[in-house]
Formats: C-alpha cells, sequence, structure tokens
C-alpha cells in the first residue's frame, strides 16, 4: 500500500478531520494505544500536552496507508503495517491511535503517532522517512501480490538497454527483488496473446525470451542471469506451451547471451563516450578559470615588476644627487661627508631592495593562495571523474572479457561439431 506520512502539529483539526463523517462514507477508530483517553480527540490534546514540556511544534508524526483501488484491506492488514511503520520509523512503543475511513469505495487507514519521548522529554527524531515509508510500501505491494505502481518499482519497469547515463547509474546502487521479477513475468504473460507479443512485452521491461538446453521457455536479463518463464510466473509448462507454441521458435540461451552481451559492451561504450564529454564540459570552466588566473597573475606581477624599476630609477637619482660635484663634492671627499653620504645611499638602497622583494613575495602568496584554492577544486573534480571513468571501464572490461569467452566457447563448439565421428 502506498504509505505518506508527515510530521505535523494542530491536535484538534488532526482530530476533527479524521473523525470527519460528512466528507466520508464510513469512520471507524481501529486502535487507540498508550493514551489515558478513550476518544481520539482526548488522546491527540494529550499529546499536544505532552509536547508543552518540549519546544516541539511538529509533535505528532501522520501516516495514510493507501491500498490499491481495486483491493479491500482487512484490519489486520492496516494493523500490520502500523506495526511495520512505526519499527522502521523509531517510533515502537509510542503511542498511537489507528482510524479507518472508507470514500468513494475505497478503504484506507491514518495512523497518528506522539514524537515526544514521554520519559527523555524530547521529541524522537524521524531522519530518511520518506525513503523509509517507500521501501516498506513496495514491500506490502509485493507481499500482498498486488502490482507495483511505476513510481515503486526499481527499474521503472524499463528495459535497462534503453537506460539514460543517470537511469544506469542509479540502477546500479539497486538490487531487484525477487518478488517484482515474478509479478513482471506474470503481468507479461498475462498481457500476451502470443509468442510474439510476449517477447515485446519482456524486451520492454529488459527481459529476454530464449530456447532452454531442455527445450523449455526460459529469460535472460541484460545481465545473462537464466529464469525458467513458468516457475517464476507461476503458470504451468504446458499452459505456457499451449500459449505460446513451440519453444524451438526461439533462439537457443547461447546466442541470445552473446547478443545480449554485445548489446551491454555497446551501450557500456557509448555510456564511456557520454562521461568523456561530461567530464570536459565540466573541466572547461575550471580550465578557463585557471588560464584567466595564470593570465591575471603574470599581468599583476608584470605591472609590479615595471612599477618597481621605475621607482628604483627615481630613488636611485634621488641617492646620486645627494653627492655634490666640482669643489664641493671635493670638499666632502676632504671632510670624509661623501663617505657619510655613500653609506646612507647604501643602506637606504639595501632597505628599498628589501621593500620591493617583500612586495613581490607578499604578491607571489597571494596568488599561490588563489592558485592553490582552484587547484584544489580542480583536484577534487578529476577525481570524482577518474572514480566514475573506472567504474565504466570496469563494467566495459567485463562485457568485453563476457564476449571473447563466448567467442572462444562458440568456436570450440563448432569444432567439436566439425570434428568426424572417427576422430571423436
Amino acid at each position: 500500500m502506498i504509505l505518506v506520512g508527515s510530521q505535523r502539529g494542530g491536535a484538534t483539526a488532526l482530530a476533527n478531520h479524521l473523525m470527519n463523517d460528512r466528507d466520508n462514507d464510513h469512520v471507524r477508530v481501529l486502535d487507540i494505544r498508550g493514551f489515558m483517553a478513550p476518544d481520539l480527540h482526548g488522546a491527540l490534546n494529550e499529546a499536544h500536552a505532552v509536547s508543552k514540556a518540549t519546544r516541539c511544534k511538529q509533535f505528532m508524526f501522520s501516516l495514510s496507508l493507501n491500498p490499491p483501488q481495486d483491493h479491500v484491506a482487512d484490519e489486520e492488514m492496516f494493523q500490520k503495517a502500523a506495526d511495520l511503520a512505526e519499527a522502521k520509523l523509531g517510533l515502537s512503543d509510542q503511542p498511537r491511535a489507528i482510524v479507518i475511513h472508507e470514500k468513494e469505495g475505497r478503504r484506507h487507514a491514518h495512523v497518528v503517532w506522539s514524537r515526544i519521548d514521554g520519559e527523555a522529554l524530547k521529541a524522537i527524531n524521524l531522519p530518511h522517512f520518506k525513503n523509509k515509508l517507500k521501501s516498506l510500501s513496495r514491500d506490502l505491494f509485493l507481499e500482498h501480490g498486488w502490482d507495483l505502481p511505476e513510481g515503486l518499482k526499481r527499474h521503472g519497469g524499463k528495459n535497462p538497454l534503453n537506460f539514460t547515463l543517470q537511469e544506469w547509474q542509479q540502477a546500479k546502487r539497486q538490487d531487484l527483488d525477487p518478488r517484482e521479477i515474478k509479478q513482471t513475468f506474470r503481468q507479461a504473460l498475462e498481457a500476451s496473446d502470443n509468442l510474439q507479443s510476449l517477447t515485446h512485452t519482456l524486451e520492454e521491461r529488459g527481459y529476454f525470451l530464449a530456447k532452454g538446453d531442455r527445450r523449455g521457455f526460459v529469460v535472460l536479463d541484460t545481465n545473462g542471469q537464466i529464469y525458467s518463464l513458468p516457475r517464476w510466473s507461476g503458470v504451468k509448462t504446458k499452459d505456457v506451451k499451449a500459449k505460446l507454441g513451440d519453444p524451438e521458435q526461439l533462439r537457443p540461451v547461447r546466442d541470445v547471451k552473446h547478443i545480449l552481451l554485445h548489446r551491454m559492451a555497446g551501450q557500456a561504450r557509448e555510456y564511456a563516450r557520454q562521461v568523456r564529454d561530461r567530464h570536459q564540459s565540466e573541466q572547461k570552466p575550471l580550465l578557463d578559470k585557471r588560464e584567466a588566473l595564470i593570465e591575471g597573475q603574470r599581468k599583476d606581477r608584470e605591472e609590479l615588476n615595471i612599477r618597481q624599476e621605475a621607482r628604483w630609477a627615481e630613488e636611485a637619482k634621488a641617492r646620486s644627487a645627494r653627492l655634490n660635484k666640482g669643489l664641493r663634492g671635493l670638499w666632502d671627499r676632504v671632510t670624509g661627508r661623501s663617505r657619510a653620504i655613500r653609506d646612507e645611499n647604501e643602506r637606504d638602497a639595501l632597505a628599498c631592495a628589501k621593500r620591493d622583494r617583500d612586495q613581490r613575495q607578499d604578491l607571489i602568496e597571494h596568488h599561490w593562495r588563489e592558485r592553490r584554492d582552484l587547484q584544489h577544486e580542480i583536484v577534487t573534480t578529476r577525481k570524482k571523474q577518474k572514480e566514475d571513468r573506472k567504474i565504466l571501464i570496469r563494467d566495459l572490461v567485463g562485457y568485453l572479457r563476457r564476449v571473447d569467452q563466448a567467442q572462444v566457447r562458440d568456436t570450440q563448439h563448432r569444432r567439436e561439431k566439425n570434428r568426424s565421428p572417427r576422430m571423436r
């Protein structure tokens, strides 16, 4: 059943909504647990009163339980779903109420828990509750044998050979539930009138019919896993043959595997091309930024060099002007004053040189920090891209290796078949 939950406050408003018999054909309080009050309004207001000891505003967790439109869930189903949900969410033993609604020919239920831990007097955190409820919803659909909605199917009912790169990467992180596979085979068989329509229906979902080694109908997935169609669909072998005819019409498993491996290898190559193009587009802004940064830094250093050289020339001219010429200069040399001026000029020149060197170093360190930050961004991007390529290369190499192994087996099989009886 579809599970939709939310954290909320508003005890009286929620109680009024759940007990509304004007918009619902039937309303029944199935269970009130952990509250002093015997009725729903009293129970939810009691949860509100307990929350006053905390700062929590959304002191309740409300969950709707929605079975498929064409199925009637009984009270035990709702009770069990509520128990599973509270165990998954970390709300076990918390006060709760269950209300069943019947409306427009559909029966569903609402469960409300208090989020306030009565002993610790703090709200229970519910991290990732949407993902947990979606996972539980899938399990409930499969457990009851209900057809999975498209939104709950692992691969969305699509053929992996038609996945986009993003869908393929997401699918690699998921494992198909065997119950979902059985449901897919059963639905495909029920929806098909003959072998051709079944082949088309299965291929849309990423499965491929083949003739088994024992002349039976088998199905292969894109990884080469083999499933017996009668056993996995729950239909007797004779009924499958009566509907589909002779399996000799199909390719043998070996040929279908060979075709799939080539198609998957080709798809892996296409994914590798897409990843390469994406990586180049991701790197281009960083590389452009790097080029612009380097160009700007070179310009800054050149401008500083020009300014320093011009200033050095002016300062050298000023130092030279301190030395008198002619008779005054001769007198300065006799008195020793020119020596003192030269010593002063030398100290001044050293101080100016140190100043220029420090300025250059400050600029270099500023440029280094800018470049280091950009390089960290570039390296981080490259590491992520390298990991993406590693995964793709591993998959591609795996497919190609399996293709080579299949070709070797086929060659050996043909040689064995062509050998004369005498040589055998």
